[in-house]
């Protein structure tokens, strides 16, 4: 029984390949497992499910096909997409996912996030998180016209680029007291999440018990995923063929 784990692909016109080799993902090595979860920042941006966006389609279509062959997709929600909503998963044929959720894995219990919530050190983007989470924001905003959701989605992300390099590198990390308790209020020992781009395995204690924080690794210039079956876990990179040459 496998189960496959990825998150912040942050699919994007601009960068087709890494669009390709998730589509060949899902074509192959996703097939053979019995679940793929993605756990946010599926797309670089999302304006709504209701824009008409040719990627998304491409995307929805392709898990779609994957959900038919048998391997059952799970879609969370990230920082990035964070008004993609269960219109899109019916198309992708994807159950949807809330933040943060647990999961029985075998006999192994597993707190699944996105993992933005867990970098309480950043108070400036905690207070945005708050603020586009809100269901009467949204709402507001799905509202608007298509160009001028554009245009804000533009400027937050013109905003966030300033923020990450001028905030310190720490900040934009998980805070280990927050992670020690969202795992004691869970009452779990395994805790898995993308969003920091810093894929690893850490060991770590809670209440003098031994717990695990996984961390899944982002697309930008490899794949990454997560294998889980019957024997254990590991952190898989994916290599991806490099573009032909343009022709002169």
């Amino acid at each position: 029984m496998i189960r496959l784990f990825a998150s912040d692909l942050h699919l994007d016109p601009s960068r087709p390949d890494i669009t390709d080799q998730f589509l060949e993902f899902l074509q192959g090595p996703a097939r053979e497992a019995q679940a793929l979860y993605l756990l946010g920042d599926l797309f670089e941006a999302w304006l709504g499910d209701d824009v008409p966006d040719p990627l998304g389609e491409r995307l929805a279509a392709a898990l779609d096909r994957l959900a038919d062959s048998g391997t059952a997709v799970f879609i969370m929600q990230g920082n990035r997409d964070f008004l993609l909503g269960e219109a899109f998963c019916r198309r992708a044929g994807a159950q949807w996912l809330p933040d943060p959720v647990v999961a029985r894995f075998g006999t192994t219990r597993v707190l699944l996030t996105h993992g933005d919530a867990l970098c309480t050190g950043d108070a400036a983007y905690q207070r945005l998180r708050a603020l586009v989470r809100d269901p009467v924001v949204q709402r507001r905003f799905l509202a608007m016209p298509l160009e001028r959701r554009r245009a804000l989605a533009m400027q937050a992300r013109a905003g966030s680029r300033q923020h990450l390099r001028q905030a310190e590198e720490y900040i934009t990390d998980v805070d280990p007291a927050t992670v020690v308790e969202v795992l004691r209020k869970a009452g779990v020992d395994t805790l898995l999440h993308g969003h920091t781009h810093r894929p690893g395995i850490h060991r770590l204690e809670v209440d003098g018990r031994p717990a695990t924080r996984i961390v899944l690794g982002d697309w930008h210039e490899r794949g990454s995923v997560l294998r889980w079956n019957d024997a254990g876990y590991e952190l898989v990179e994916l290599t991806r063929r490099p573009a032909p040459p343009s022709e002169t």
